[in-house]
């Protein structure tokens, strides 16, 4: 593998990460927005499960996106590319 593709694969999962993060926060803060809207009015079921879904979904979003954000500046710091 040519310096040049790892430094596009490396920039893609970059790309993909901040992605990943930026999805993983909105999930969080549409979570928490819906938390507080059922906590201002009533917590109906489909509110509660919408709740769920929004922090379920967020977690398995933002964990391995955090984890290869990292790994991404890891291998940035130990090989630095062109």
């Amino acid at each position: 593998m040519s310096t040049d593709d790892l430094a596009a694969r490396r920039r893609l999962i970059a790309r993909l990460t901040a992605i990943g993060q930026r999805i993983g926060y909105l999930l969080y803060l549409a979570a928490a927005a819906l938390f507080f809207t059922g906590f201002a009015t009533r917590f109906h079921s489909p509110l509660v499960a919408a709740v769920i879904a929004c922090l379920v979904a967020g977690s398995l979003v933002l964990a391995p996106a955090i984890v290869f954000s990292h790994a991404v500046k890891a291998a940035d710091r130990e090989d630095p590319l062109p």
